[in-house]
């Protein structure tokens, strides 16, 4: 056993571990850092395996709304970035606090578990360490979900984590099946090179402009005052009723929940090649049968691939099930960061409907103040303590989020880091 009983380890060198060094390096907390691959960056990197990273995948929040807090991404980048220069962006961010050499890279973990008030984390190779607390901040876009449907397809079926580039679909009848930001990118991939395209939708969703009067839409809507849900949501209907229009018109089914309710579609591109019969969509896939694909409408095609777009579970592999209960089929510790084990905290374990860089640095500093309390401030401790183990509090900031595994951990972005940054500022 190595003797770091005195460090905490962070386990996983993408945005969210990199913002828990950060957060520990400026409050003096001693660490040390555990990365797999060879670099950091997490699913930013396309060669770290498992990336879910394609050639046009680039955020869905903005430039100005996404950076880590305190360091802004270059003025130079487009206003929404590639992952390229998302991946260029957290390297810098690694580079200038001086993290990146701190990681041990090339060091996967098996398993954490806790042990008489310490906890043992157990490298997949090489000796057993023990640590004073371990930050999971592993990611949760590793294990992909595959639906099931009667019947066998006899062609390419497989996740869009293995996706990488239009190339791919060249001369072939491409079948996407998932309705997400993904999804959607990787049809309109499909529908420049493709000999066809159809995605099928289980339901209806929003499609909502990546520019509102010239601005990006996120920057666009947090120039004004904060707006309850009920005056937020009938306002941008009526907003995306005169920008968009009845999604009817391009074959895809009429939302069946109000607009924010599910996680936001951020992609009217496939509505210009919905328009221009690129792409065609269909409902659900009902069966299949050798290379044909009957659809829930009653119509049948024959396809060369099929790609699930269809989202990953939100699974934490180091950790033994019994350390963090499912509820709805995802963990859910208390603010989506604390457990009920002492010294056991996750960080990036969220999906929201902004950008997750912020999110993760308040996390990341929420647990630094509690740390830093436990050693000088004992009794703001007590009282974060006190009020973790009370009813949790309501981050969805009025939105009724549609019943998913997804949004089991979802928060609404500006609730949920409004209240985060109040509990850092009170522990500080």
């Amino acid at each position: 056993m190595q003797p770091t009983s005195e460090k905490f380890c962070i386990i996983g060198a993408g945005p969210s571990g990199l913002a828990a060094a950060r957060a520990f390096t400026q409050a003096g907390i001693a660490f040390d850092i555990l990365e797999r691959h060879s670099d950091a960056g997490g699913i930013w990197d396309p060669t770290n395996p498992g990336s879910p990273m394609y050639l046009s995948a680039h955020f869905i929040s903005s430039r100005t709304q996404s950076a880590f807090d305190d360091f802004p991404m270059p003025a130079s980048y487009p206003d929404y970035p590639g992952h390229a220069q998302i991946l260029a962006y957290i390297r810098s961010f690694a580079d200038h606090y001086e993290l990146r050499s701190r990681v041990e890279f090339g060091t996967t973990v098996a398993r954490v578990v806790p042990a008489n008030g310490a906890w043992q984390v157990h490298p997949a190779s090489g000796p057993m360490r023990e640590y004073r607390g371990v930050v999971v901040a592993t990611g949760h876009n590793w294990d992909p979900i595959i639906p099931a449907y009667p019947g066998q397809f006899t062609g390419d079926a497989r996740h869009s984590v293995s996706y990488r580039s239009p190339a791919e679909f060249a001369g072939k009848r491409v079948l996407i099946v998932g309705g997400g930001n993904s999804g959607c990118d990787i049809a309109c991939d499909s529908a420049v090179t493709a000999r066809r395209t159809v995605i099928s939708l289980r339901r209806g969703y929003h499609f909502l402009p990546k520019h509102i009067f010239g601005q990006p839409t996120d920057a666009f809507f947090r120039s004004g005052p904060h707006l309850p849900a009920w005056l937020a949501q009938p306002l941008l209907t009526g907003l995306l009723r005169v920008l968009v229009g009845d999604l009817r018109r391009y074959g895809l089914p009429r939302p069946d929940h109000k607009v924010l309710e599910t996680h936001p579609i951020m992609n009217t591109q496939l509505l210009h090649h919905l328009a221009h019969g690129d792409v065609s969509a269909k409902p659900d896939v009902l069966e299949m049968s050798g290379d044909r694909v009957r659809f829930a409408d009653g119509s049948e095609e024959v396809f060369d691939v099929i790609v699930y777009a269809t989202g990953y579970r939100a699974t934490l592999p180091v950790l033994d099930p019994g350390l963090m209960p499912l509820h709805d089929g995802a963990p859910l510790p208390f603010l989506n960061v604390f457990p009920d084990q002492r010294g056991l905290f996750v960080i990036g374990l969220f999906e929201t409907d902004g950008a997750a860089f912020p999110v993760v640095s308040k996390q990341a500093a929420l647990v630094a103040a509690l740390l830093r309390a436990e050693q000088h401030a004992p009794e703001r401790a007590a009282w974060f303590h006190t009020l973790r183990t009370g009813s949790r509090p309501n981050l969805t900031g009025g939105v009724k989020y549609v019943h998913s595994p997804r949004h089991a951990i979802y928060v609404q972005f500006d609730e949920y880091l409004h209240y985060v940054a109040r509990l850092v500022k009170h522990m500080m």
